[in-house]
């Protein structure tokens, strides 16, 4: 005679599913419509006095902030909707580790957009669900792919990072310190893709990335 099936275990599996679901809309809700969930880690800028920053000054900084914030808003989405598809738990893990650590970026730059009295880019949501569908057809192309798409766009992010650097106003000591960690991490990010498999992506896929960064990046700069 056979056992009856155990009716315990395909519930609870369901019930851990919709956890994650409603965790991962909860999040995206954030993401796009208000700051982060600030997990009390120290900000680059803490302890940095702030300057005075004339109003041209401080509109540009505000603007080049908002791009970062924005730029961060991608990433959430672009590790998130990659992460559904990876097909090695270690892959998988390793992307959610990533948008824990951009998670902290954004935190970042929201604050940094409130000291300077500015909003996020009203352009947020549209930024957050082209992202989704991306980094979607990323994972969908296999883990290997999924990790050079990875490294291309945090070499992309470090460039873009290192403009901004050039461009934000010599006295604005704590936009520039955060942007300086930010540096530092997506490096990182992008190394550890890179030894985790990630494969060199076609010049024309690059290409097409870095229209793509320039089309968000001067939409948001201005709204």
């Amino acid at each position: 005679m056979h056992s009856p099936p155990d009716s315990t275990k395909a519930p609870g599996r369901s019930y851990r599913q919709a956890d994650r679901i409603l965790m991962e809309m909860d999040q995206a809700l954030r993401t796009v419509f208000s700051n982060p969930v600030d997990a009390g880690s120290p900000h680059p800028d803490d302890g940095i006095p702030e300057t005075e920053l004339g109003p041209a000054g401080r509109r540009e900084s505000a603007r080049l902030m908002r791009v970062n914030h924005a730029g961060e808003i991608s990433a959430q989405a672009l590790y998130q909707s990659q992460s559904w598809f990876g097909r090695d738990a270690g892959t998988r893990e390793a992307l959610r580790q990533s948008a824990r650590e951009e998670h902290q970026h954004l935190a970042w730059c929201g604050r940094r957009l409130e000291d300077l009295g500015a909003g996020p880019s009203l352009l947020a949501p549209l930024v957050y669900s082209g992202s989704l569908g991306i980094g979607a057809l990323a994972g969908l192309f296999g883990d290997r792919w999924s990790l050079g798409f990875v490294a291309e766009t945090e070499n992309q992010v470090i460039r873009h990072i290192e403009d901004h650097l050039d461009r934000l106003p010599p006295e604005d000591l704590r936009s520039r310190a955060i942007l300086d960690r930010m540096k530092y991490d997506e490096a990182h990010h992008g190394e550890a893709a890179r030894r985790a498999g990630g494969r060199e992506l076609p010049a024309p896929v690059r290409w097409l990335m870095r229209r793509v960064s320039r089309l968000m990046t001067a939409s948001t700069y201005h709204v």
